[in-house]
């Protein structure tokens, strides 16, 4: 792929959505890419790949409570 094609993106909703809006999506194309589900045209936060890593697996042991 050339540098000045868009990169794909594939966007994914939590399966943890109840559907009531207060969601974020993630880029599975380029872990560490977010974005608000309300607003898809909006701006998206790129967070660098190793926090991202870390940020999730903190998700997954709990270290947040229940999410």
């Amino acid at each position: 792929m050339h540098s000045d094609q868009p990169a794909r993106t594939a966007w994914r909703k939590s399966s943890y959505s109840n559907g009531q809006g207060g969601c974020v999506e993630v880029d599975d194309s380029r872990p560490g890419t977010v974005r608000d589900s309300k607003d898809p045209h909006g701006p998206a936060l790129v967070f660098p790949a190793e926090a991202w890593k870390s940020f999730v697996q903190a998700v997954r042991s709990g270290e947040f409570g229940d999410v």
